[in-house]
C-alpha cells in the first residue's frame, strides 16, 4: 500500500513537472534586433531646408536626414584676396562661396557640370531672374537631341523648370556665358557632377543666395 501511494505521489509530480519542461524546450522566435535610432537633425537645419509655401511656385522640402552635412549651408572660415560680397565657385571641391566680412565666408553645396562643359574665369551677375524660364542651348540638344529638341522653345518657371525657383546669369565682357547659377528639383545631385554646365543649388539655398547678391556682383570660377 505505502508503495502504491508513493507511486500515485509520483505521478501527480510528474504530471505538474511535464508542462514545465515542455515549455522549456519549446522553441520561441529570438525578439527582433532593436531598431537603429534615426539620426539625429539639427532643427535649424529642418528649419532651413523645410517647405517654401510662400513663393510663387511651391518648394518642397529637403529630408534633412538625407543631406550630407558638408552640403548644408554653413559659416565657414575662408581665406581670400576677393572683396565681401563677391561670389567664389569651386568646381573642384562643389561649393560656392559667398565673401564675408572677417574672413568668414557663406558656404554653399552645389552641383556642378560634367568635365568639358565647365566655365572657368570671371563673370559678372548681369542679372537675376525669380522662377526664370528655361531654354536649352544649342549644344545641348545638339548632344542629346530627343532630350532637349522638345524644348528648344523654352520652359515656362515653375516646379519642373530644371533651373528651380531663382537663377543669377553670368556675363563676361558684355557677353552671355550662357552658364547660371540656378536651382534645381533634384537636391540629390548636389555634391555630383552632372548638369549641363551649369552651377545649380538646392532651392532653400539659391533663394538665400539670390537675397544676398545684387546685379554686378563679381563672380570667380575656380
Amino acid at each position: 500500500m505505502f508503495k502504491f501511494t508513493r507511486l500515485i505521489g509520483l505521478f501527480r509530480a510528474l504530471v505538474l513537472i511535464l508542462p514545465a519542461a515542455l515549455a522549456a524546450c519549446n522553441t520561441t522566435a529570438a525578439p527582433p534586433p532593436p531598431t537603429a535610432a534615426a539620426p539625429a537633425v539639427d532643427p535649424v537645419t529642418a528649419e532651413r531646408y523645410a517647405a517654401v509655401n510662400t513663393d510663387k511656385y511651391p518648394v518642397p522640402g529637403v529630408d534633412p536626414t538625407t543631406l550630407k552635412p558638408r552640403n548644408v549651408r554653413q559659416l565657414v572660415d575662408y581665406a581670400t584676396s576677393e572683396r565681401p560680397g563677391t561670389i567664389v565657385v569651386d568646381t573642384n571641391a562643389r561649393f560656392i562661396y559667398l565673401v564675408q566680412e572677417g574672413g568668414k565666408a557663406l558656404r554653399y553645396g552645389v552641383g556642378v557640370g560634367k568635365e568639358g562643359l565647365e566655365f572657368k574665369g570671371t563673370a559678372t551677375v548681369n542679372h537675376k531672374a525669380q522662377w526664370p524660364r528655361w531654354t536649352p542651348t544649342p549644344d545641348m540638344i545638339r548632344r542629346e537631341p530627343e532630350r532637349y529638341r522638345k524644348w528648344a522653345g523654352g520652359m515656362d518657371g515653375g516646379t519642373d523648370n530644371p533651373l528651380g525657383a531663382r537663377a543669377l546669369y553670368l556675363f563676361k565682357d558684355g557677353k552671355d556665358t550662357l552658364y547660371r547659377i540656378h536651382g534645381t528639383n533634384e537636391p540629390e545631385t548636389i555634391g555630383e557632377a552632372v548638369s549641363s554646365g551649369c552651377i545649380r543649388m538646392m532651392n532653400q539655398d539659391v533663394i538665400d543666395l539670390y537675397s544676398r547678391v545684387p546685379a554686378g556682383s563679381k563672380v570667380v570660377v575656380l
